[in-house]
């Protein structure tokens, strides 16, 4: 009986920590692993490969909890997150805590294996991961402050390996936070009646009827400022091949959205993970075929 009690408690951490729903660790990852690709010009250091990989994996399963314990009073009253652990009450508020604070040691004993700058720059992340869940009661732009917290790992990766910031560093970090407001934004649109109804705000809500055109004007600044990057860089084929798919994925996004239907809107949001991947794997094969 005590097994089966400890595996019921590890399974709602693993809720609550959402590592039941990988989405946004990939989501986090290939941003990180486009940094680290283009900082290395190739495979980076196996060791910086994998701080970053599980500094994803952690920082994004810390950014959830802080997320629902924000949210424990108006989860509830949201379809999507009614049955988050402390919505329901199979966890409390201390016990959720607790696991933050664990998730943030686990994140410090990966960064002190990097360099001193690095180390400093991730307090940024930590600054951001935490104060993005309260933005949504003040702010109507939170998913810009998701999308700050999401592209951090960018000069971090840059930091780590190069010990200094080119402008193609923020160059990539604003393709990323354009993209990020707008997956994110297509995610809001699944929630927006119900944000309306409790009081949350979000871009959703903000862009209104214009919703559809502002994410489409966010993908082709993404796209847009990844061909600026790929032009200085004097980028071949796989990166430009890699582009124009995810052009075509963007397209297909706006296709999804048009009657701003909650589960095509949420497809639309999911499908993001395939653009950052085939991104992450142009530039992986660039690299391969001119190492």
């Amino acid at each position: 009986m005590q097994a089966n009690l400890q595996r019921s408690s590890f399974s709602v951490y693993w809720r609550l920590m959402r590592m039941d729903k990988p989405i946004g660790i990939y989501l986090l990852l290939w941003p990180c692993l486009w940094a680290l690709w283009i900082a290395a010009q190739g495979i980076p250091p196996l060791n910086i490969l994998l701080i970053f990989i599980l500094g994803v994996i952690v920082m994004r399963a810390a950014g959830c909890v802080i997320n629902d314990f924000a949210d424990r009073k108006v989860d509830g009253a949201v379809k999507r997150t009614a049955h988050r652990p402390l919505a329901t009450g199979e966890l409390s508020t201390q016990q959720a805590l607790s696991c933050f604070i664990l998730l943030l040691i686990c994140a410090l004993f990966l960064v002190l294996w990097l360099n001193w700058q690095t180390i400093v720059l991730s307090l940024g992340a930590l600054a951001l991961t935490t104060i993005y869940p309260f933005m949504k009661r003040y702010t109507h732009l939170p998913q810009v402050v998701l999308g700050a917290a999401f592209g951090w790992s960018i000069p971090m990766a840059f930091m780590a390996i190069n010990q200094q910031l080119s402008w193609h560093v923020w160059c990539l970090y604003l393709a990323n936070l354009c993209w990020t407001v707008a997956y994110d934004t297509q995610y809001a649109m699944v929630d927006r009646d119900d944000d309306i109804r409790i009081g949350v705000k979000s871009t959703a809500i903000l862009f209104g009827q214009f919703d559809k055109l502002i994410i489409l004007l966010l993908q082709l600044a993404t796209v847009g400022l990844l061909l600026l990057i790929t032009i200085d860089l004097h980028f071949g084929w796989p990166v430009y091949l890699a582009l124009f798919i995810g052009s075509g994925l963007f397209t297909y996004h706006q296709y999804l959205i048009k009657d701003r239907n909650r589960d095509a809107c949420f497809k639309a949001f999911l499908h993001n993970h395939y653009f950052g991947l085939i991104i992450a794997l142009g530039l992986a094969l660039q690299y391969w075929l001119n190492p």
